[in-house]
């Protein structure tokens, strides 16, 4: 089975390069910019990994992260947050996501999060 990665990013820049820095390690990748475009995708077969950003124009990463780990067909499937918002350890208590990494991120250390929670 390949290992797909589903990115909710809203900002472009960021979701082009977390894209292309994925599919160069040999993930799927689908993207979206939205809560609503992540919602509404047509692909309902899960991923192997989450990566969500906290901050979006429609909602926050938080949440869908909640929604993910209270629905048993994705409860046990990773989920890696990423943000801008200093307090790392609020957000891992708060949001049952399965690891953080704070923006700016380094690539490498991206990567090697990703890598070891699929591992």
């Amino acid at each position: 089975m390949d290992k797909k990665i589903y990115v909710v990013e809203d900002n472009d820049d960021i979701r082009e390069l977390v894209t292309y820095l994925l599919e160069s390690e040999g993930y799927g990748v689908d993207s979206f910019a939205t809560v609503k475009a992540f919602e509404e995708r047509k692909d309902k077969d899960l991923p192997t990994l989450f990566l969500l950003d906290v901050m979006l124009p429609d909602g926050n990463g938080m949440t869908i992260c909640e929604k993910l780990k209270d629905d048993e067909q994705s409860a046990t499937i990773p989920v890696l947050l990423m943000s801008a918002h200093k307090d790392v350890a609020f957000m891992r208590k708060e949001s049952r996501a399965d690891d953080f990494i704070a923006k700016p991120f380094d690539i490498d250390a991206l990567v090697k999060k990703v890598n070891d929670l699929i591992a």
